[in-house]
């Protein structure tokens, strides 16, 4: 069988208080059992999850950061606003979110809204995206998989792909361990990051300036069994102990 990838299209510019459920709803007819990505700028611009600069005061911390950085000292305050640990200060913020979600900036975002303004991550993904399963389900009536996306760079490989950071109706990881290759060999160490790499692909389609393509639905994707451990614990994270961050 065929996965179908459906780009949702049409859609306004979203403004806070938009009921996006409904506006995605009434743009495409959904099947059971579709994944529905939605890039959580658009979630948050639609939930109200925005800063204006102008209202932000910057720390003495923000702004010796900013010093390093060069980043304006309100954007770099409210990255620390929405910051757990600060992995890396400089050349860039890399951080660590309330949710466990490690990114560049702790995924503050100043691209696709207006001038002094600046989105933040969703500060509750997976309830956001249980969120909107319920809402689809109760506006078209149907069993619909939802993944909120985020756009981050990956370690030693240039460029940035899309990345989930809250997934509903599904597990983030499929789990291979105790299956058997081909050969007959059991696997044992194999874990797949199914949600990732659907968000991967969305991105791709979303495009990451003007493309006007803020959700995407992937059907026939089938069923998978494993878990939802998608974040290394700080022990484990051999990248984090490297920089001396365990």
């Amino acid at each position: 069988m065929h996965i179908q990838v459906i780009p949702v299209v049409g859609l306004p510019i979203i403004h806070p208080g938009d009921h996006l459920a409904e506006m995605i709803c009434s743009t495409i007819a959904f099947e059971d059992g579709d994944i529905l990505c939605i890039a959580s700028s658009v979630y948050s611009k639609a939930h109200g999850h925005i800063r204006r600069l102008d209202e932000i005061a910057p720390s003495e911390n923000a702004l010796r950061i900013a010093q390093k950085t060069r980043e304006d000292p309100r954007f770099v305050q409210a990255v620390l606003d929405d910051t757990t640990d600060v992995i890396l200060e400089e050349p860039f913020i890399l951080s660590e979110t309330v949710t466990g979600h490690v990114g560049v900036r702790a995924g503050i975002d100043h691209s696709n809204i207006e001038d002094g303004m600046i989105i933040r991550l969703p500060p509750d993904p997976m309830g956001a995206a249980e969120g909107m399963r319920r809402e689809i389900g109760r506006i078209c009536g149907k069993d619909v998989r939802v993944i909120i996306t985020d756009t981050c760079g990956r370690s030693f490989r240039r460029g940035q792909t899309g990345v989930a950071i809250g997934w509903s109706g599904m597990t983030a990881i499929r789990d291979f361990r105790g299956d058997h290759d081909l050969f007959g060999h059991t696997l044992e160490i194999t874990e797949e990051a199914v949600i990732d790499e659907i968000a991967g692909f969305s991105n791709f389609m979303m495009g990451e300036s003007n493309n006007g393509v803020p959700a995407v639905v992937f059907r026939n994707c089938g069923a998978w069994a494993g878990h939802d451990s998608l974040h290394f614990s700080k022990k484990e994270d051999i990248i984090r102990q490297s920089l001396g961050r365990n």
